[in-house]
């Protein structure tokens, strides 16, 4: 029996306007959760810009130190205080950390637990394992692993911060993966004792705003999205590369690429080189109205990611009835595969352009891979159903 009512803290360092793939699913997680009767307050870093309120949901900002992985150890020590003083003032019936954008010791969890509430830790994914995507990006010659200082920072500190990730792995009541993945991947790293409370739920996706196109689609160009930030280890440049041998077999073929990063001007110049510049744009951002619309007007979505915890860009895809490409490599085939689109071997850019040749070969098998993957989505990954899962793991840490 699910217990209701209860006052749920969410300490999450990305809120919208932070969107992220965290921040947006503490965003609708929070709302999903207000539907069944809770009460959130979500305590993130403040400096973000103007909050987007939701009803229902109290929103605490906390300092931070800005500085590359540092400031997980700074917002989490503010957290923890400000959490105190909020359970002071209104009782808390059971802590949420979203892991691992916050950095708490073996005694901070120990002090949580004593002095405010039971814990559950959302593994988001592994700095560890984001060090080895970028380390594979490096392989692959993806452009700027050296230059932006959060890929260093992460290239340089991931051992030192995987420490507070073996606390969260020791510290919490109740751990949960956001893939099996990520789960193994835990189990690998950190070795957790016997009785490690360790669950698996797949976040969901928004999908009233990710939904299938009511009108046909363009039939003379093959248009192909690709979304997330641009940074090396979203393999990008592998992407490129593979197109230009997609555009030699299907010249009527066009990418659009669509993230915030610093990594634009180097793309474009990869794109000039291989000859596809007229093919390509790349998008620093846009309405999320507007990334909807391309989702489900684009032919396929195409996610080349060295790393992930889980990733939520092929989900919005599926939501969109639009066929995903991507790698055959952690949690990805979890939720992909040949009846909603198709894997291909992570780094190598003749099964890549092979899958997305493939896929746009034939148009109507096309639409029937959209279609199946709108029905799994709507079957398994909606955040109605990530919202009631959680509220058991609450319900039997609160009573």
């Amino acid at each position: 029996m699910i217990k209701m009512g209860l006052h749920i803290a969410m300490l999450s360092a990305e809120y919208p306007p932070r969107w992220g793939g965290m921040g947006s699913t503490v965003y609708h997680l929070s709302a999903a959760l207000v539907e069944l009767g809770h009460r959130i307050t979500v305590i993130t870093r403040d400096g973000g810009g103007e909050l987007l309120e939701q009803e229902g949901v109290n929103i605490r900002e906390v300092k931070w130190l800005y500085a590359p992985m540092e400031f997980t150890k700074s917002y989490g020590k503010h957290a923890l205080t400000d959490i105190k003083k909020l359970h002071s003032e209104d009782p808390i019936d059971v802590v949420h950390l979203h892991c691992p954008m916050i950095s708490w010791t073996e005694s901070q969890f120990k002090d949580c637990k004593k002095n405010v509430a039971p814990i559950v830790s959302s593994l988001h994914g592994s700095w560890l394992g984001e060090r080895d995507g970028l380390r594979t990006a490096a392989e692959q010659k993806e452009a700027a692993v050296w230059a932006n200082p959060n890929d260093l920072a992460i290239l340089l500190t991931a051992g030192h911060y995987a420490k507070f990730e073996r606390a969260a792995v020791n510290g919490s009541d109740v751990c949960v993966a956001n893939s099996h993945a990520t789960k193994e991947d835990f189990l690998e790293r950190y070795s957790p004792p016997t009785d490690w409370n360790c669950k698996v739920i797949h976040w969901g996706v928004d999908t009233d705003m990710f939904h299938p196109s009511v009108t046909a689609k363009d039939t003379e160009t093959n248009r192909i999205l690709a979304v997330g930030r641009l940074a090396a280890r979203k393999g990008y440049g592998s992407l490129l590369r593979a197109f230009a041998e997609v555009k030699q077999r299907n010249p009527n073929t066009e990418l659009l690429i669509v993230g915030r990063g610093n990594l634009k001007k180097r793309l474009i110049k990869q794109a000039n080189r291989l000859g596809i510049s007229s093919s390509v744009r790349i998008e620093s951002g846009m309405p999320f109205e507007k990334l909807a619309e391309e989702f489900r007007n684009s032919d396929i979505v195409v996610f080349p990611s060295y790393y992930e915890g889980q990733g939520l860009i092929p989900l919005e895809s599926m939501a969109s009835g639009t066929p995903v490409a991507t790698v055959d490599h952690g949690p990805l085939p979890e939720m992909v595969d040949d009846s909603v689109g198709m894997l291909f071997t992570m780094a190598d850019i003749d099964s890549m352009s092979s899958a997305i040749l493939n896929l746009l070969s034939n148009p109507k098998d096309l639409e029937a891979r959209g279609k199946a993957g709108r029905e799994r989505v709507l079957e398994n990954f909606t955040y109605g159903q990530n919202a009631e899962d959680f509220s058991h793991i609450y319900s039997q840490l609160a009573n």
